[in-house]
């Protein structure tokens, strides 16, 4: 089964990294482009909570329901229900460095469905489009971040 870890760091503390992934448009912004992101619902990230989208690689329609697990303050895995894969489950991991230091470990395990079904998963999930994603990913998420906290600092 392939494994694809990839780790960061921010300079956020652990809630602030956990309140940017649980705004409901986390999905929308970390979605490399030219990769488009359809949401049909998004719920609230906690236990159980499931979203459902729609990525279109192209004129390619990856219909997506996931469900969110071991969701605590720490992270949350986002198990992929119904999609292109024969399995999907991604773990985000927030492991606090120091008061405004987190490092973000994103673990995922995956299958590709056999045959024809799978050339498309074996493409997109492969460790060099993996790797281009989740630097897409870091890049936006330390941005988002940044400013974040520049935002709250010029608040009364």
């Amino acid at each position: 089964m392939p494994v694809f870890d990839f780790a960061f760091r921010v300079d956020a503390s652990p809630a602030a990294v956990r309140e940017f992934h649980h705004d409901t448009r986390a999905l929308r912004r970390l979605t490399p482009p030219p990769t488009f992101v359809q949401l049909h619902s998004i719920e609230p990230l906690g236990e159980g909570s499931v979203s459902r989208f729609t990525l279109w690689v192209g004129p390619v329609p990856l219909r997506w329901k996931a469900v969110h697990r071991d969701v605590t303050d720490r992270g949350f895995t986002d198990v992929q229900a119904e999609g292109p894969a024969a399995k999907w489950e991604h773990t985000h991991s927030f492991v606090p460095l120091d008061d405004g230091t987190t490092e973000i470990r994103e673990h995922i395990e995956f299958e590709h469905k056999p045959g024809l079904a799978g050339l498309l998963t074996r493409v997109l999930f492969s460790r060099p489009n993996l790797l281009a994603m989740f630097t897409y990913r870091m890049l936006v998420t330390r941005w988002c971040l940044r400013n974040a906290s520049r935002s709250a600092g010029k608040q009364p």
